[in-house]
This record gives C-alpha cells, sequence and structure tokens, in this order.
C-alpha cells in the first residue's frame, strides 16, 4: 500500500465540496409543478398514507434505503476517545462504502453523548428516519449495552459493525481455514489476545460455529481470563473459563487457531514455531499485526494466515460483509439482524472463496489465476459476487427465520436487481491501477514546470506505477519541488534546452531526420525540433529511452498529438488513430470515440476506429457492446452520416462477426434498452445494454463527452485515451485536474506494458 502523507489525507478531504458524501435529488425539480409535488401542498397525499399505514413509508420515502451510520466518537480506529466531531470523516467514509459496495444512502449521524442511555435514547428517537442503523466506534464496555438495549427496543435491523463485521469475516476464513488444515472445530484450541467488544462477537460466532467454549484461552491486557480472576466484567467472565493461569507461551504450544484483536508485536516467532501442524493464525491488529506476515510465515511453510492489511493474502475487512448484510436486510424490511442473518453471510462469503474466480479479479489484483488455498480463504474486496452471493443469503436467513416483513419470490429477478447496482462503483479505474503497479514504466512528464504535473509525478511514483522522467528547466521545477514539499527530489529532470544536452539533440536530430527526409524536413530543422519538449519525450519514448509519455495540460491537442505522430506514428497494422473517452455514469463505464482526432472519418475508418476502441476496453475489463450513433434508426432517415455508419457496420460484420455492434441508430434507442425492445428488438443490441458509443464525426464526439463531462456531476471521466498508437504517449485535456492526469499516467502505464 502507497505511503499516505498527512497533507494528502487532508487535501482529499478539503478539496472541492468539503467531506465525502453529499445528498443528491431523485425526483425532477425543474418546474413548478415539480416543486408543488415535492412539497407543498402536493406532499401532504403521501404524509396521510402513512399516517394510515406506518408501511407505508417505504413505498413514498428513501426510508427502505437509508441507513444511518452512527458514533458517539468514543473508540475511532485507533485514536480513542477523540469526539463526535472528529469522528465524522470516519462515518463518511462508511457512507461512502456503504453507497460503492451496495448502493445503500447514508447519514452519518454524530451524537455527543458519552452516557449511554443518553445515546440510546438520541438514537430511538431518531429511528423512524431510516431502514437501518450501523453502529461504529462506540467503545468497550457500553458497546454491549446500547446495542443490546436498541435491538430490543427498536423494529428495524441494526449492527455493531466494530464488533460483528469483524466476526463474521473471520468466521468464514476460519471454515475454511480448518478445511484446508483438516481440524475439527470442536476439537481446536482457540487463543484469543484482546478481550474487546470484536473478540467477544468472533469468539461467539465461533462458539455458533460448533467451537467448545472451554477449548477458548482468551487474554487482556492483564493475562488470561481464569475463573479466579475478580477484576473483570461480566462479558470476560464468560470467557474466563480456564482454571488458572498460563503464559500466552506456554498456551500457544496447544494452539489451533490464534486470534489476534490487540496490537502489534504480541506474538514472536518462536510461539508461532511451537504451535502444532497446520496452525491457523489470524493476526488483525492494524496497522502493525500481532505478528508480521513476513516473519510468521519465514518460521513455518504450513501455516495459514490472515491479517488486517491489504498487503498480505487474506485481508480480513469488514467491507466484505456489512454493505451485502444491509443490503439483503433492507430488501426485506428485515425488523433485525440476527444470528441466523450473521451465519448466512459467514456461509455465504466462505463458499465464495472456493469458487472459481473471474477474470476480472484476477486482473484487478494483477494475478494469474486466484484460487482457493491458504493464501486465498476469503474473497477479494472487488469482487462483484459478494453483493449477488451475500445480500440473498442474508435476505433469504431473514425470510426463514421469521423478521423479514417483505418477501422475494423471484430470486432470479432480484440477482438481476443487485447486479444493476454495480454500476455505482469504480471498478475500471481500481482494475489499471493493479495492473499498473504489476509493471511500473519510465513516464515522461513533458510539462514538468507545472504544480499539477508535478503532484501527479509524486502519486504516481508513491502509489508504484511509474517511475517519472521529468522535462522542463531544472530549476523552476527544483524550485516547484521544494516550495510545494513534493517527494521528487530524486527524479530524474531534463531541459533539452539545456547546452549540456547538446549531443542528445544532434542525436534525436539525426534520427528525426532520417524518418522525415522526403516529408520537407532539412537536418538543421530535425535538430531544431527537438529542443521543444514535446518532440524530445516522443524520441526519447521512440528510442527505448522511456516507456510512455504524457503531455498536454497547458498545450492544443494537436501541438501535442503532431508530434507524436510524426516521431513515433501509428502501429504496423493501422491506419488510423483515434481518442476515445470512459465515462464512469450510475449505469456503468460508458465508452466514448472518436471524440479527439478525426473530424470526418470514412466507414472504413469508422470500422477500424471501432475495432480499436473495443480491443482497448477489453483491456480495461470493459467487454464492448457497440452503437453506432446518428440521427437516423436503421434506415429511417438517409443522409451522408447515416449511411457511412450502416456501411460500417456491414464492414464489421464480416471482419469482426463476433463484435457485439450495430447501428446506425439514436442515442436514447441505444441507450434505452426497453425503447430499443419495444421499436427494435431484430437488434443485435436489443438487451445488451450498450456501453461502448461511437460518433460519425469529431463534432459530435467532441460536444457529447464534453457536455456528459460538465453537466453529470456522478460522471467521471479518464482520457482521451489515445488507440492505434505505435507507442505509449497520451495527450491530457487543457486544464485537467491532479486526479485526471494521474489516470492517465495509469493508462500510460498500461498502454507501455502491452506494446
Amino acid at each position: 500500500m502507497a505511503k499516505i502523507k498527512k497533507q494528502d489525507a487532508l487535501d482529499y478531504h478539503a478539496s472541492g465540496r468539503p467531506g465525502k458524501i453529499e445528498v443528491i435529488p431523485t425526483k425532477p425539480y425543474s418546474s413548478q409543478r415539480d416543486l408543488t409535488l415535492a412539497y407543498s401542498p402536493g406532499v401532504a397525499d403521501p404524509c396521510m398514507e402513512i399516517a394510515e399505514d406506518k408501511s407505508n413509508v417505504y413505498k413514498y420515502t428513501a426510508k427502505g434505503n437509508l441507513v444511518a451510520v452512527i458514533s458517539n466518537g468514543t473508540a475511532v480506529l485507533g485514536l480513542g476517545d477523540i469526539g463526535a466531531e472528529a469522528s465524522k470523516p470516519v462515518m463518511e467514509g462508511k457512507g461512502l462504502l456503504f453507497k460503492i459496495f451496495a448502493d445503500i444512502d447514508v447519514f452519518d449521524i454524530e451524537v455527543d453523548a458519552k452516557d449511554p442511555d443518553k445515546f440510546i435514547e438520541t438514537v430511538k428517537a431518531i429511528a423512524p428516519t431510516f431502514g437501518g442503523i450501523n453502529l461504529e466506534d462506540i467503545k468497550a464496555p457500553e458497546a454491549f449495552y446500547i446495542e443490546k438495549r436498541l435491538k430490543e427496543e427498536l423494529d428495524i435491523p441494526l449492527m455493531h459493525d466494530d464488533q460483528h463485521g469483524t466476526a463474521i469475516i473471520s468466521s468464514a476464513a476460519l471454515l475454511n481455514a480448518l478445511d484446508l488444515a483438516k481440524k475439527d472445530i470442536k476439537k481446536i484450541k482457540i487463543t484469543v489476545v484482546g478481550a474487546g467488544a470484536a473478540a467477544f462477537s468472533c469468539c461467539k460466532l465461533y462458539l455458533a460455529l460448533g467451537a467448545k467454549k472451554e477449548n477458548i484461552f482468551m487474554y487482556d491486557s492483564k493475562g488470561l481470563l481464569t475463573k479466579k480472576r475478580t477484576d473483570i466484567d461480566e462479558h470476560k467472565k464468560f470467557f474466563a473459563v480456564q482454571p488458572k493461569n498460563i503464559a500466552l507461551e506456554d498456551v500457544m504450544k496447544k494452539t489451533d487457531v490464534f486470534l489476534g484483536l490487540s496490537k502489534g508485536g504480541l506474538v514472536s516467532k518462536d510461539m508461532v514455531k511451537s504451535m502444532p501442524k497446520n496452525p491457523i493464525v489470524f493476526a488483525l491488529a492494524n496497522p502493525e499485526p500481532e505478528i508480521s506476515y513476513k516473519d510468521a510465515t519465514s518460521v513455518r511453510d504450513d501455516i495459514i494466515m490472515a491479517t488486517g492489511r491489504s498487503d498480505n493474502p487474506n485481508q480480513v475487512n469488514n467491507v466484505l460483509g456489512f454493505p451485502f448484510i444491509f443490503r439483503g436486510a433492507l430488501d426485506v424490511r428485515a425488523t433485525k439482524i440476527n444470528e441466523e442473518m450473521k451465519l448466512a453471510a459467514v456461509k455465504a462469503i466462505a463458499d465464495l472463496a472456493k469458487e472459481p474466480v473471474p477474470e476480472e479479479v484476477n486482473e484487478a489484483y494483477g494475478e494469474k489465476n486466484i484460487q482457493f488455498g491458504k493464501d486465498q480463504i476469503i474473497p477479494k474486496p472487488l469482487d462483484a459476487r459478494l453483493i449477488t452471493t451475500v445480500s440473498p443469503a442474508v435476505a433469504k436467513a431473514a425470510m426463514e427465520s421469521g423478521v423479514a416483513q417483505f418477501n422475494i419470490d423471484d430470486w432470479e429477478a432480484y440477482e438481476n436487481e443487485l447486479k444493476k447496482r454495480l454500476g455505482l462503483d469504480n471498478k475500471v479505474v481500481d482494475t489499471i491501477t493493479r495492473k499498473a503497479q504489476k509493471k511500473p514504466q519510465r513516464v515522461i512528464f513533458a510539462e514538468a514546470d507545472n504544480y499539477k504535473i508535478l503532484k501527479a509525478a509524486y502519486m504516481a511514483k508513491d502509489e508504484g506505477i511509474a517511475e517519472p522522467i521529468l522535462l522542463g528547466r531544472k530549476d523552476k521545477i527544483e524550485e516547484l519541488i521544494k516550495e510545494n514539499e513534493i517527494e521528487l527530489e530524486d527524479a530524474v529532470i531534463i531541459d533539452p534546452k539545456d547546452p549540456e544536452m547538446s549531443e542528445k539533440l544532434k542525436e534525436f536530430g539525426e534520427i528525426y531526420f532520417e524518418k522525415r527526409k522526403r516529408k520537407g524536413i532539412t537536418l538543421y530543422e530535425a535538430e531544431k525540433l527537438m529542443r521543444e519538449r514535446n518532440f524530445f519525450g516522443s524520441m526519447m519514448v521512440e528510442v527505448g529511452e522511456a516507456d510512455a509519455m504524457i503531455s498536454g495540460i497547458t498545450r492544443n491537442y494537436r501541438d501535442v498529438i503532431r508530434p507524436a505522430l510524426s516521431v513515433v506514428g501509428v502501429q504496423d497494422d493501422v491506419n488510423i488513430v483515434a481518442g476515445m473517452y470512459v465515462m464512469h455514469t450510475k449505469r456503468g463505464p460508458l465508452v466514448l470515440a472518436d471524440t479527439t482526432v478525426n473530424i470526418d472519418p470514412t466507414a472504413e475508418q469508422i470500422a477500424e476506429i471501432t475495432n480499436l476502441v473495443a480491443k482497448k476496453a477489453r483491456r480495461l475489463n470493459i467487454q464492448p457492446r457497440v452503437a453506432l450513433l446518428s440521427y437516423s434508426n436503421f434506415g429511417s432517415a438517409k443522409g451522408e452520416d447515416s449511411t457511412k455508419m450502416s456501411e460500417a457496420v456491414k464492414i464489421l460484420a464480416k471482419e469482426n462477426p463476433n463484435l457485439i455492434v450495430d447501428g446506425e441508430i439514436q442515442a436514447n434507442f441505444a441507450l434505452n434498452n426497453e425503447l430499443l425492445m419495444e421499436k427494435f428488438d431484430f437488434s443485435r443490441l436489443a438487451n445488451k445494454n450498450v456501453n461502448t458509443l461511437i460518433f460519425p464525426n469529431l463534432a459530435a464526439g467532441n460536444i457529447a463527452y464534453k457536455l456528459l463531462q460538465e453537466m453529470g456531476d456522478d460522471v467521471d471521466a479518464i482520457g482521451p485515451i489515445l488507440v492505434g498508437m505505435k507507442k505509449s504517449i497520451h495527450v491530457l485535456q487543457l486544464g485537467s485536474s491532479v486526479r485526471e492526469i494521474l489516470n492517465m499516467v495509469k493508462i500510460a502505464v498500461l498502454d507501455a506494458q502491452t506494446k
């Protein structure tokens, strides 16, 4: 995991609209009639319907998809009691995870009440607003009392994720680890270091799975919980089953399963070495485990290990559970999250880890063949199947245990509905990032005397995706680095205009002259052009002194692409270069092309552009379903553009018959599946959910992506991505943000890896 600087974290939370979440309207509001329906007097009718029957609140309001993430700030992360206001960034972050993984809306509620009864009364008073409640970062033992009371007194699903989230995920990991170790849960000895809320919840769930209480050895900061101790509360007394105190190093000799929920460095190599055959070690303290993965695996080849860290195999991450548990609970309007629902989640997560892993998950993590085994006892957090596996299991358990108020009859339809919700995340960017990190490349930043470029270069280096090469005036770049405290002191800086570069300019000039001497270029002009950064950088890529280049934040598109085309040129097997954008929308990723290069391509060129874009889309884990757009639907209106797009479809049918493509078609029909099925069910795109749009000319493509980018608050754009170039050179938009530049660096690295 890349190192996160304090200022980076502060900038992330403060930039743009402060915080991480917002509320957006879900109904029209553009006219006076809309506002009258939304508020007064139209709102009175649903109010009266709810007054007559409270269950109508799920029909007429957002309650059924709204969860409260509530804390009093008494146990925030590892920071302790820092107060309600200071807990808000964490609660907003939890809200973000609910939304991107399960499409659940969240209000974060920070309650300034350390007194448990006052906190309980506050939560009870606001509970009618919500379909569910996620308690978070509340210190023990008050957390137990608060959760118990609220579960008894509320009729909506409630869970304290600090306790039950870790319990559910570690239980799934335990089931699979025991399977691999060929050990019986009824016979294993479990040692637990840490006696807080998470430890109690984990062990109680282990008991529900078949573990024996007499085989659990639980330690707090003062030692083993024993029957003789008088300094422990009722929660600890439940696990104080051992007759006398035993040192941890002695207990480890007979421990089959170690569970760490305490702090780093408590377990030594010798302790792990002394454990019985096929030891299971869950060292879950974060960021430093009780024993590091490296140390533990260095002394035991047969160990099965999990940690809370993303840079080790088997990360016990609560995000594997809580979004999907609440999703299932909300969808059947459960009155609570009971043991049956938690156990259903455990078994669903455990079973999913044994299933063949989709290729997109392998690619997302830079692996070739992730499969069930010692390094895969629980699924990866980015496995899109979690929502369609865990949520239905939880919903079924709620129905079977009698706490559901709404029954799901068509499970296939429910699964399809869940799949549609996945369009809200940004998995394409994550896939690109992980692929880039697998094999970092040398990337030229041609405008390195710009703060945003330097910031992106630092982030690219920090994330382990690129080795930056900075072009520009050395004194100015060094001044910007120092002034803004950007950690790029050891980066390579090259100024093509520096007198020391004269030999290199001559060398590059001669190469360029040989390429262009029959295009009207003299040797003198060739050497002079090499003083310009875009020519110099392109030549570095051409001769192999760099792998990729990005430029364009301060220059017109043509001023960057022309040098690249004249120095590097197009791929040997293609005749055209095009620009594409990937737009992240609520319906999922949407690919647009050509948006930047070709003013009025022919039918043959449209077909070639489509093939290039489809190939690139697949590399980004987007399976292309392509609509060739026009103002006409399948010949309904004759004209140059419509005829051209129709001809391109015919060419594609011959050249690439397996590609899902059709046209010419209007944009609304391409993107509205119901409309398409109603009018043109014969189309190859019918029921296919189009995700790639090819435009008839540059004006249409350029206008479309810029409108989407500027008017869609929930649209995120990656691009322009050049397709057809022989080497990896990409052109930024004028005025790109740091995030947009970083995304383009990732694209450039990925491109360089495949060329």
